[in-house]
C-alpha cells in the first residue's frame, strides 16, 4: 500500500512517557568475524533506553564537542533504567552509508521515550568513525550479521538483556540500513544485479556514492587481487534472515535491484516503510516502491515536496552547514525536526501493532 503524506511546516521535538538513557558498548564477537578491512576489530554500540523520571539529558552532539556537525536530541548519559515496566521491546538500528550509529539519534530517542530500546551499530568499514573500506562499502549483506550479532551480545548482556523482552524484536534503518531490513527480513540480494544496474542507463547515476567514488571499479578490482574479499562477496546470495526480527521498518531505503521480485515475495514478516517524493540517492520507483510493490502486504509512506534522502539524518548544527552543506540543505519548506518526529512516530506506532 502506497500513501502520500504531507507534512506542516516546522513543529518542536515531540516530549514522550520516559525520560532517555544512553549507553555505548563495544562488543567483541569470538572470531573468525569479517572486519571488512576496517581498524576497529569491535561492534561499537550506541543504546538508547527509558529511563528513571530524575535521570537529567542533555543535548547529544555528533563531530567534535566543541564544535559539533549535528544534534542528535537530548538523553541522559549512564542514567539508572526506569522501574517499570520489568522489560521493554527492543529495536536494532542500521545507519545509512558511510554515517554512524549516532545519525539515527534522533529515532533512537524518539523510541526510547516511548518505552523501547533501541540499538544502534556502526558497521565496520562503513562508518564515519574511521576511513572507509571497499569492503564495508560492497559487502552489504554482512551489515543485517552485524545487527544479528550485536542483539546476541545485548542479550546477554548484564544491564541491557535482563530488560530485553525476547518475544518483541524489530529493527528499523535508514538508506543501506533500509537494505539491511529487507536482508535480515528474509530477502535474499544478488550482487551481481546490483552490478548489472549500476552499468545500465536506468540507474541515472544513483550509482555514484557520494561517500566513496569509483567504488564498484575499485571494489572489481579488489576481486582480482584479494582472495579473501573475493570469497565474502560470492555469499552475497545467501539468506541473512534472523528469526528474533519480528518487524522491520525502512527508511529510504536502497539497492532495490539487489533483490529479485521472488525473494521479496518471500518475506513474511510485516514490513513498513517511508521514503521522500524528491530523492535523488535512492529514488523511489526503484527501492521502496519496487519493494511495495513485491513484499506482501508491506505499506510504503511517501512524504511529498522537497522530502529528499539527507532529511533523514539528524538536524545539522551551525558548523555542518559550512562545511556539509550537502547533507544539511533542505528544501525550502522543509523542516527536518517535524519530518523526524513524523517518522519516528510512525515508526513507533508500527512496531506497537506487531511488537505485541
Amino acid at each position: 500500500m502506497i500513501a502520500l503524506a504531507c507534512c506542516p511546516a516546522f513543529a518542536s521535538p515531540v516530549s514522550g512517557t520516559f525520560k532517555v538513557g544512553v549507553a555505548a558498548r563495544a562488543f567483541i564477537p569470538s572470531p573468525p568475524y569479517n572486519w571488512r578491512g576496517a581498524h576497529t576489530h569491535a561492534l561499537l554500540t550506541t543504546i538508547w533506553y527509558p529511563a528513571a523520571p530524575s535521570s537529567v539529558e542533555k543535548p547529544q552532539p555528533v563531530g567534535p564537542p566543541n564544535e559539533p556537525l549535528f544534534i542528535g536530541g537530548n538523553a541522559a548519559p549512564h542514567a539508572k533504567f526506569a522501574a517499570s515496566p520489568s522489560r521493554f521491546p527492543l529495536v536494532l538500528l542500521s545507519h545509512g552509508t558511510g554515517g554512524s550509529a549516532l545519525q539515527l539519534a534522533w529515532l533512537g530517542t524518539y523510541l526510547a521515550s516511548r518505552g523501547y530500546i533501541a540499538a544502534a551499530v556502526n558497521h565496520p568499514g562503513n562508518n564515519a568513525l574511521e576511513p572507509y573500506t571497499i569492503q564495508g562499502f560492497t559487502l552489504w549483506w554482512l551489515r543485517a550479521h552485524d545487527l544479528t550479532t550485536v542483539l546476541n551480545h545485548l542479550l546477554d548482556d548484564r544491564t541491557f538483556g535482563p530488560r530485553i523482552d525476547r518475544a518483541r524484536i524489530g529493527a528499523a534503518g535508514f538508506s543501506l540500513g533500509g537494505y539491511t531490513m529487507i536482508e535480515i527480513a528474509g530477502g535474499v540480494s544478488n550482487p551481481q544485479a546490483v552490478i548489472d544496474y549500476c552499468n545500465s542507463p536506468r540507474s541515472h547515476g544513483t550509482c555514484n556514492i557520494h561517500e566513496f567514488p569509483d567504488l564498484l571499479t575499485k571494489a572489481e578490482d579488489l576481486q582480482k587481487t584479494d582472495p579473501e574479499f573475493a570469497a565474502a562477496f560470492a555469499e552475497g546470495d545467501k539468506s541473512y534472515r534472523d528469526p528474533r526480527i519480528r518487524a522491520v521498518f525502512a527508511i529510504a531505503p536502497a539497492l532495490g535491484p539487489a533483490f529479485s521480485p521472488q525473494s521479496l515475495a518471500k518475506i513474511s514478516i510485516p514490513v513498513e516503510m517511508v521514503a521522500g517524493a524528491a530523492d535523488p540517492v535512492a529514488p523511489p520507483p526503484d527501492n521502496a516502491d519496487y519493494f511495495a510493490r513485491h513484499i506482501r502486504d508491506a505499506k510504503l509512506v511517501i512524504l511529498p515536496g522537497g522530502v529528499a534522502h539527507y532529511t533523514f539524518l539528524d538536524a545539522c548544527a551551525p558548523a555542518a552547514y559550512k562545511t556539509l552543506a550537502t547533507y544539511c540543505d533542505d528544501a525550502p519548506g522543509v523542516n527536518r525536526v517535524r519530518i523526524h518526529n513524523r517518522v519516528a512516530a510512525m515508526a513507533a506506532q508500527f512496531f506497537a501493532a506487531h511488537l505485541r
